[in-house]
């Protein structure tokens, strides 16, 4: 597997390239609040549309129909990855774009796709993008991954795994900037984890991977203990992405932390370490922790930890959190440094928060407290 970055695309584009095709293929269900606005969004960049549909019973065929002919039903069998693989097999283009149907591409990375489309080289296999998941009051990404968006069909890649899939791709891989906005309106439900169940109690096992996002799936419903025993397996088993193995630590140490086991808490995040230098999620939490129990000496080491991480991971995992990385051990410092009497430390951290992020409430609050102070001293 090569992988190509960003910084070095030209090397893989050519003056006079022949102009790429591209089919985009999707899986939908009763997707009529949302499809539109995908489909509008890429439409101008696509040569060809597959629908999948999966049994939508609201407008959503309608929508589609206004899009593409391409319109094919396929009976839900309850796993993600064979809908996938099934939308893959009627592209005839020679490159397939995938996007959910609550996903968005910006308009101000449509120029940039549209360069890339024109010179992108044949001896390319795969296209990785940012995926926005969150995003803070200013509109700004809040927790991003990258995926592989745009993969050659003649390599046929596979999709795997039946909830949480993901495109098994190798071969030459460009990493670019381009970004894809994930924008979800329905609200959570317990679909995924209903498969999960289904799944086991067929008799199957889960993969490592499944694993990891079995345990993801009773943590966001609150099935804390459960978790617990699925996280610890998964991370006793020594294997699966690195990214996962650091996540399961941090989400295991979420589960603790709901359950008010401090102690084990702290464990966990620790045992992060295993895999990689301290990440700034896992300092930011510790220094959360300390904070929380007036241990600012502790608190504001933790903290200050987080800033000594520049280089982020060139594959984010899906606890990667840009505040932690950017504007939020600014403001935790703030606090600490002010409790321990330090103002000119806790106002230098405060204006770099400021700077970051000028919008966020408690960094507004602070910037008021501040003002506030500096009036009262001068009377």
């Amino acid at each position: 597997m090569q992988f190509v970055l960003g910084v070095e695309l030209k090397r893989s584009i050519g003056k006079e390239k022949k102009v790429i095709t591209i089919s985009l293929c999707m899986i939908v269900k009763n997707e009529e609040a949302v499809l539109e606005r995908c489909l509008c969004s890429v439409q101008d960049v696509v040569d060809e549309i597959i629908i999948v549909d999966t049994g939508s019973t609201d407008d959503t065929l309608r929508i589609a129909q206004k899009y593409t002919e391409h319109i094919v039903p396929f009976q839900w069998q309850d796993d993600f990855a064979l809908a996938r693989n099934f939308s893959f097999s009627h592209a005839s283009k020679e490159y397939i774009l995938w996007l959910d149907a609550d996903d968005v591409f910006h308009k101000n990375d449509l120029e940039a796709f549209i360069q890339l489309k024109k010179n992108l080289s044949p001896e390319v296999d795969s296209v990785q993008m940012n995926y926005h998941l969150a995003f803070d009051q200013r509109g700004q990404p809040t927790k991003s991954i990258v995926r592989n968006r745009l993969v050659k069909r003649a390599c046929q890649f596979k999709w795997q795994g039946v909830v949480h899939e993901y495109l098994e791709v190798s071969g030459v891989i460009v990493t670019t900037e381009l970004s894809i906005l994930h924008k979800k309106e329905k609200a959570y439900n317990d679909r995924n984890l209903k498969i999960y169940h289904r799944y086991l109690e067929s008799g199957q096992e889960l993969s490592v991977r499944d694993m990891f996002y079995y345990g993801n799936e009773l943590l966001d419903h609150s099935y804390w203990e459960e978790a617990i025993s699925v996280y610890t397996t998964f991370l006793d088993c020594k294997e699966g992405w690195v990214e996962d193995r650091i996540s399961a630590c941090l989400k295991l140490a979420k589960c603790y932390e709901m359950l008010y086991e401090t102690e084990e808490e702290l464990e966990c995040l620790v045992r992060s370490f295993i895999y990689d230098v301290p990440r700034p999620e896992v300092c930011c939490r510790l220094g959360a922790i300390y904070l929380e129990g007036n241990h600012l000496r502790q608190a504001i080491y933790w903290y200050e930890q987080a800033l000594e991480r520049k280089e982020q991971p060139l594959m984010k995992g899906i606890t990667h959190n840009e505040a932690a990385w950017s504007w939020l051990p600014h403001l935790q410092l703030t606090v600490c440094y002010e409790k321990v009497n330090n103002r000119q430390k806790a106002m230098e951290h405060h204006k770099e928060a400021m700077r970051l992020n000028d919008s966020h409430s408690s960094i507004l609050s602070n910037e008021m407290f501040f003002q506030r102070d500096r009036q009262e001293q001068k009377l």
